[in-house]
């Protein structure tokens, strides 16, 4: 993980429709601190329930992060959701905003652990995602203990926010890697 974000493509978080849970300037959305591998150590999901493609940063608190998802048009819902105008379900990108935010709890975890979501508050699903978009999730724990996490989430593509939510998270175990 990065101390601060210092990379050479810095983002001018003044384009965007919605205010940010944070300022993007310094941070570069195309570089890649954890691939999925890597990813796999700290979150459990595992096959078509693993949504994340890379984490682009991460602080060294780990208290806040952003999370990259490419929708490349084979993945399990495009056929259905809906046909001729695939779009990536809201609940979806919800779940990888809490992949994240589990990335990142995991991060502060001796070991890491299973946690699972308790809730939802205050969704707002603003744009869709579709085919060929790469979906940046910011994440932002408002609070954070050894047991649960509460975390607000947020969703860019083409510089605008398409979703937001805060989430609720709990360790229910640890998990065998």
């Amino acid at each position: 993980m990065s101390a601060t974000p210092t990379t050479s493509k810095p983002q001018d978080s003044s384009r965007f429709d919605r205010a940010l849970l944070f300022d993007l300037n310094g941070i570069d959305l195309s570089a890649t601190v954890a691939n999925r591998d890597a990813m796999f150590d700290m979150i459990p999901h595992r096959q078509e329930m693993a949504l994340l493609d890379r984490i682009v940063w991460s602080s060294d608190s780990a208290l806040t992060g952003i999370g990259a998802m490419k929708i490349k048009g084979d993945e399990f819902w495009v056929r259905g959701h809906f046909p001729g105008k695939p779009m990536l379900p809201g609940v979806l990108m919800v779940e990888a905003g809490a992949q994240l935010s589990c990335y990142l709890y995991n991060c502060q975890q001796k070991n890491p652990q299973l946690a699972a979501f308790l809730r939802i508050e205050n969704a707002a699903f603003r744009r869709s995602v579709t085919v060929g978009q790469e979906l940046f999730l910011l994440c932002d724990v408002v609070k954070a203990s050894d047991r649960r996490f509460i975390s607000d989430i947020q969703g860019i593509v083409d510089d605008q926010v398409c979703f937001e939510a805060r989430i609720s998270g709990m360790r229910i175990g640890e998990f065998e890697r």
